[in-house]
């Protein structure tokens, strides 16, 4: 039986890289940018407009001029026009590029237009104001978004106005996740009185969802040589399988058996962690099998602990530890790393987690009460004191 750390470590020697491929960028919010992406002009592209008003040349006003002609609007959208007499203005709207010989905006607001004559009533206008100078964002050529970064709604908005139409992003892996046991039934089904509706599976589907994984699902009885036949073929087929159940040590557990019969080099059964001990974790040349206990909870925490940074680590991005400090104090007895689930609330920047007792690793309905885990050490001590800092891995916003 290893550690925590080592299962981590091994799981993260064996990562996979899937390739690029290139999607409509509507489609890469959720998955990982594999180009840089670079301003092809200045942002903004041109003296821009951030007020409607009129625009002026400032030294008139330092002169003491307040009625300003106006020789006529510059819209948005519109060619830049240029003002004839310095001593004139334009109106211009939002947006609009600054009109040539201009310099300063004033909002109309601060502003009387009698037909064809604006007059400025402040007595104070600053050179330069209300104007978006071109290249103060960024300049042409600067990286605007990095390679390995995660697409979000803000990123989609850049690749639009950088006119990519399609974008580099991380493949995905092909995944089958696979739920064993004679005891399982369809969501759809009535369960008899010795049945359960299968869970885990769907658990599975909904996590990957989370990572923009699209997986595929399977069940298979508790009958060797069809384990085995299904198992072999999945071998050929999938980048990442993902077992729930048979990994234990049960009469009918027979995938460590199976997955040894196959040829799947075995790099780990067992870790000192609860819940999750019985995880077996395995890979061929074109394969890796994360084989997770058949309890839900043990199913969920290891997705989160092992999964999740695997796949990151496979596409390119760098997760960060977040850390919640308990409310209370903690007793937990066996010489295990423990997963607890917790209620996460934040107060003036710190994260405090509150356990939340459940009933065992079975007990699925428990983690609807809380919104992620608490990672306690292995360690000989019996107490964990309130005020203390841990890792903490998350499944909802709190």
């Amino acid at each position: 039986m290893i550690t925590v750390e080592e299962a981590k470590h091994i799981i993260l020697e064996n990562t996979q890289d899937f390739g690029i491929e290139e999607i409509p960028f509507l489609q890469a919010v959720g998955r990982v940018l594999k180009e840089d992406i670079v301003a092809d002009r200045d942002f903004p592209p041109f003296n821009r407009v951030a007020m409607d008003g009129i625009a002026i040349n400032h030294r008139f006003f330092e002169h003491g001029v307040r009625d300003f002609k106006t020789e006529g609007i510059q819209a948005a959208g519109s060619p830049q026009q240029t003002l004839d007499n310095a001593a004139n203005c334009y109106e211009v709207m939002t947006g609009a590029v600054l009109p040539n010989n201009t310099d300063t905006v004033i909002r109309y607001e601060d502003v009387e237009i009698n037909t064809l004559v604006a007059t400025i009533t402040i007595d104070e206008i600053k050179e330069g104001q209300n104007i978006h100078t071109q290249g103060s964002d960024k300049s042409e050529g600067t990286i605007l978004i990095k390679k390995n970064t995660i697409i979000s709604a803000a990123e989609i908005g850049v690749l639009a106005t950088v006119g990519k139409a399609t974008v580099k992003v991380a493949k995905q892996p092909k995944v089958m996740i696979v739920s064993t046991g004679d005891e399982l039934v369809d969501v759809n089904e009535n369960p008899l009185d010795h049945q359960i509706r299968r869970s885990n599976v769907y658990t599975l589907v909904s996590l990957l969802n989370d990572l923009k994984i699209p997986a595929e699902t399977a069940h298979i009885t508790d009958e060797k040589q069809i384990l085995k036949e299904k198992i072999e073929s999945y071998l050929k087929q999938y980048d990442v399988l993902l077992f729930s159940g048979a990994v234990s040590k049960g009469k009918f557990d027979f995938l460590p058996e199976v997955l040894d019969e196959l040829g799947v080099q075995k790099l780990f059964h067992r870790i000192s962690q609860r819940p999750g001990k019985p995880f077996w974790f395995g890979t061929t040349d074109n394969c890796n099998v994360f084989a997770f206990p058949g309890n839900p909870v043990s199913t969920f925490v290891n997705c989160l602990v092992y999964f999740y940074p695997w796949h990151y680590k496979s596409v390119g991005v760098s997760s960060e530890e977040k850390t919640a400090i308990l409310v209370k104090d903690l007793t937990f007895k066996p010489n295990l790393s423990c997963f607890l689930q917790v209620k996460l609330t934040s107060e003036k920047g710190q994260v405090y987690a509150t356990p939340i007792q459940g009933n065992g690793s079975g007990d699925l309905a428990s983690l609807v009460e809380a919104d992620g885990f608490i990672e306690l050490p292995k360690t000989e001590e019996v107490v964990f004191k309130k005020g203390s800092v841990f890792p903490i891995l998350t499944y909802r916003g709190f």
